[in-house]
């Protein structure tokens, strides 16, 4: 699928790819003063997260270890429950280490807020959030990113990792998701 054979299904471009590594790297610069000569362990969120993961490693300039988690949380149609179940657990014993927890969104933030007091719970030094995206007006808990990329409105989107029906992932930016196209599904 190429990103021409997709652009009747999307409405709008909300962030460019531009953007989006622009600010990855502003970022990177904040979290290379905050972890100065200390360990760092990336945490990726699968699958949404690999785009953003794979970003920020190659923009930070201090070394990091990296580790995936995938989870799935439970709820009634796209409305998350909170009720977290691991998928893929992490290889990495996570004690004493100082974690950087890093999502592709926060949406209602009820998953991100269950795995941070999750690996909180494992021993963890430190348990930051790195998101690339949030949609403020759906967030339903408080959960703090301490490294953001761009607030967006409350739409569906896809792109950058982000997918509907695992499709759209490989898009570069992050767009709307035309209603129409997921009526469709229904």
């Amino acid at each position: 699928m190429r990103y021409d054979d997709v652009s009747d299904q999307l409405d709008e471009i909300l962030v460019t790819e531009e953007q989006l590594l622009a600010r990855i790297a502003e970022l990177a610069r904040e979290i290379e003063r905050d972890y100065a000569g200390k360990d760092l362990l990336l945490v990726g969120v699968l699958k949404g997260a690999v785009m953003v993961m794979s970003d920020l490693s190659r923009a930070l300039t201090i070394p990091i270890n990296m580790d995936w988690m995938a989870v799935s949380s439970y709820g009634h149609g796209t409305t998350s429950s909170g009720v977290v179940r691991i998928l893929k657990d992490l290889d990495t014993d996570i004690a004493d280490r100082n974690v950087l927890l890093v999502e592709d969104i926060i949406d209602t933030g009820l998953t991100l807020s269950w795995l941070h007091d999750n690996l909180m719970s494992r021993g963890a030094a430190s348990v930051k959030i790195f998101a690339a995206l949030r949609k403020p007006d759906a967030v339903r808990v408080d959960i703090v990113a301490d490294y953001l990329g761009f607030d967006i409105p409350n739409k569906f989107v896809v792109g950058y990792g982000l997918d509907f029906a695992e499709n759209f992932r490989h898009l570069r930016d992050v767009a709307v998701l035309s209603p129409r196209t997921y009526a469709e599904s229904e």
